[in-house]
């Protein structure tokens, strides 16, 4: 009997267990197929998103460059059309990456240009595709520019233009990857596409920064604060998991042998892939962002005058973060207030005391274009400001030429930011709207020179012919100057040749430093300076030579000292003159 029971059981517990194998296998398997499908849509979206970043990106830089030949072409020294004028435009172009002509327009029609010369007949120009904020026209495929079927973009601006193949946004990724290009027509406000791809009807989605589902669809847009255009990648989810099959059915097979292991694969990761966005907003709670200090020096005294507090983070996994990248994404996801508050707080706590007791000592702040529209930044600012007991004199507020053009707003905070004592500053001057009309409209007290006229000093770039431009009128309109990225003798020197008082900052004259050591050069900046920095001659050594690039300066004395060099390379000062400086 007892035999007769037992042997059934023993028959169908391989059954039973195999039964239950072959069922958990196909579960896991069923799990690793789902989860692997949902795995490729989700790095299809990361991908997306860093697609339409890199376009975006290279967008604006060939924009940028778009923007200074068109200005370029406007100061150009030479009569309208002239033979010499023609040869300065192929000059231009010759050594731009990305233009391909530039010229003359007179009535609405192309009478000259690098490409074409002097046109016998004119080539009329139709109606623009679409026109930006700041009044430059843009045209797609202008008949007299087709290129063996590649997409030709014309930018005009006053009587110049400049024509340009954006061959370098032209399919970055390989299949399924598709973008497009659209951006808002300033008179009409309607949205055109200009590159790319065809599009769905639904416009909302591709002017705002963000990934979208819709349907089958995925599609990540990435938008340019400064040139108000957006890039959108596009995918559809039958071409992502058509494109990943091999990699989906890997992943079912490892689900059937691993499926146990997949919830702990998933979180790691996950965890490995932590929201850059949340570590921030932790960061920014906890104050785990540090603020250095980057010297401003006066080249006519060689004295500190200045200084530059700048944000700096490094993420939890011990990666530096650039603030290009960490500002951006604060101020797309509406936190960046709580940075610039975190900035302000810093600057208070570092120099509060040093503030108090230098008032011909500023601290200068950037500020972003959503600050200058909240309007809890003043009362912020005048709080902290009271609390610390420092001057309103005493923190100078930098803007970017972008964060002024959208709103009224921006321009109503700079007027009272400036009848508080606040010295306002444009950043990145010549990289944006420059112009004598734009900048007497928004009243500031002082120009930043962008590094990138900085760095074309001693080189044939066509950028060194513009700041000649800047610094007058920056003289029409009464204002301080600033010039950022010097980093040679050479640039140095350029900017003490000229007439127009000039404060310089760079790796020249120190590296963004912690507060301890400005305090320290501010407090050696006190005591008289009798004689060269120990161990150093009053004579030039060869490090002192122009067009070197110098390791940062060790002292006040020392940077002085670079100064004497610099001019007395060109017989302005010499060693009796050295206690002058």
């Amino acid at each position: 009997m007892k035999s007769s029971l037992t042997k059934p059981a023993g028959k169908h517990r391989p059954l039973a267990v195999l039964t239950i194998t072959l069922a958990a296998a196909a579960c896991s398997a069923m799990a690793g197929y789902l989860l692997g499908g949902a795995f490729a849509v989700r790095l299809a979206e990361t991908r997306l998103q860093q697609y339409a970043a890199s376009i975006n990106a290279d967008g604006e830089a060939s924009a940028a460059e778009l923007r200074t030949e068109l200005a370029a072409v406007s100061a150009s020294p030479h009569s309208s059309c002239s033979e010499s004028e023609i040869r300065y435009l192929r000059a231009l172009i010759f050594e731009s990456e990305y233009v391909k002509d530039a010229g003359r327009i007179h009535d609405g029609q192309i009478v000259c240009s690098a490409a074409l010369g002097r046109a016998r007949q004119p080539q009329s120009l139709p109606s623009p595709d679409f026109t930006r904020n700041d009044g430059t026209e843009v045209y797609k495929n202008l008949n007299f520019y087709q290129s063996s079927g590649l997409t030709t973009m014309t930018l005009t601006l006053g009587d110049s233009f400049v024509v340009f193949i954006p061959m370098t946004r032209m399919h970055l990724e390989p299949a399924p990857m598709h973008f497009a290009e659209t951006a808002t027509d300033a008179p009409t406000q309607r949205t055109v596409q200009f590159l790319g791809e065809p599009l769905p009807a639904q416009v909302a989605m591709f002017t705002t920064d963000g990934m979208t589902r819709r349907g089958d669809g995925l599609y990540a847009t990435s938008c340019s604060i400064r040139f108000f255009s957006c890039v959108t990648a596009y995918s559809t989810i039958p071409e992502i998991l058509q494109s990943n099959h091999a990699k989906i059915f890997g992943g079912a097979a490892l689900g059937g042998l691993l499926g146990v292991l997949c919830s702990l694969v998933l979180t790691l990761l996950l965890r490995h892939n932590k929201s850059v966005e949340q570590q921030l907003r932790r960061a920014i709670a906890r104050d785990k962002l540090k603020v250095v200090y980057q010297p401003i020096v006066s080249l006519a005294s060689g004295r500190i005058t200045e200084a530059e507090a700048l944000a700096r983070w490094t993420d939890e996994n011990g990666l530096v973060v650039g603030p290009d990248v960490f500002i951006r994404i604060a101020e797309e996801r509406g936190f960046v207030r709580e940075i610039t508050r975190l900035v302000v707080r810093r600057v208070l706590r570092d120099f509060g005391q040093a503030l108090r007791s230098h008032p011909d000592f500023h601290i200068c702040i950037n500020v972003t274009a959503s600050d200058l529209s909240d309007a809890e930044f003043l009362p912020m600012l005048d709080r902290a400001l009271k609390q610390a007991g420092v001057a309103a004199q005493s923190l100078t507020i930098e803007i970017t030429e972008g964060s002024t053009v959208r709103h009224d707003a921006a321009i109503e905070t700079i007027r009272r930011l400036r009848k508080r004592g606040h010295s306002v500053y444009i950043d990145d001057f010549g990289t944006g709207y420059s112009s004598l009309a734009y900048l007497h409209n928004l009243s500031v007290d002082a120009i930043k020179i962008d590094k990138a006229f900085t760095q074309a000093i001693g080189t044939e770039a066509v950028t060194v012919s513009i700041l000649p431009q800047i610094l007058a009128m920056a003289g029409v309109l009464n204002l301080g100057v600033v010039v950022e990225g010097v980093e040679t003798t050479e640039q140095a020197d350029y900017f003490a040749s000229v007439a127009h008082p000039v404060l310089v900052q760079g790796w020249l004259f120190g590296h963004p430093a912690p507060a301890e050591q400005i305090q320290r050069l501010l407090a050696e900046d006190k005591k008289p300076s009798s004689a060269p920095p120990a161990g150093q001659s009053s004579k030039c050594s060869a490090q002192d030579e122009p067009q070197t690039l110098l390791p940062p300066a060790r002292s006040e004395r020392d940077l002085r000292h670079r100064l004497a060099c610099a001019l007395d390379s060109r017989g302005g000062v010499h060693e009796a003159d050295y206690m002058a400086l």
